[in-house]
């Protein structure tokens, strides 16, 4: 996760907790008043003082005021808690992308991790063919130089006894088929 997005759950989450604080103050003032209003309207009847109608006029009117700035104060915590309820999905979402992000990263330095052996392994494979491949290769070799070696040995020893023996000239002294015939029409 790049760093611009760090700051900005900090910067939500402080908010958040700010909101909480407000919402929980005027929860508690929203509760004395409550209390108060209730004190007031259904509160101790024993003690009714008489009123004039101007000061009945006058609690009507602070009534009214109560009234007026209690259904603000709960438009607000109601617009604080669809706020902070916002705020929470969204903090929420955050945690999950950031949760992902973390478990791919992690995946994705295990698979660089393990590129070295994978490659190793790979390449073993396509070695393998071809190392088999030149061991045969330079079995065929061996033989074949053994082969050369001896044929070279006999054509050498031919050679020399060859030439010790002078030139291989063919024996005549045996008759050739055809020659017998040859001399009988030569003698007439």
């Amino acid at each position: 996760m790049s760093q611009p997005e760090t700051p900005n759950i900090q910067a939500l989450s402080t908010e958040v907790s700010q909101l909480r604080q407000e919402l929980q103050l005027r929860d508690q003032l929203v509760q004395q008043l409550s209390q108060e209003l209730f004190r007031l309207v259904k509160g101790n009847t024993s003690f009714i003082p008489q009123r004039t109608d101007s000061e009945s006029e006058y609690d009507l009117n602070q009534l009214e005021a109560l009234r007026e700035q209690l259904q603000a104060v709960e438009e607000q915590v109601t617009f604080y808690q669809e706020q902070i309820t916002s705020r929470d999905s969204e903090i929420h979402q955050l945690r999950q992308s950031v949760q992902e992000l973390t478990d791919r990263s992690r995946m994705l330095e295990q698979v660089v991790q393990e590129l070295p052996q994978i490659y190793r392994r790979k390449f073993e494979e396509r070695m393998a063919p071809v190392r088999d491949k030149v061991a045969i290769l330079q079995r065929e070799n061996r033989q074949l130089q053994a082969e050369l070696q001896s044929v070279s040995y006999r054509l050498a020893l031919k050679t020399r006894n060859s030439s010790h023996s002078g030139i291989d000239l063919p024996n005549f002294s045996s008759p050739i088929p055809g020659e017998a015939n040859l001399s009988a029409h030569q003698n007439i």
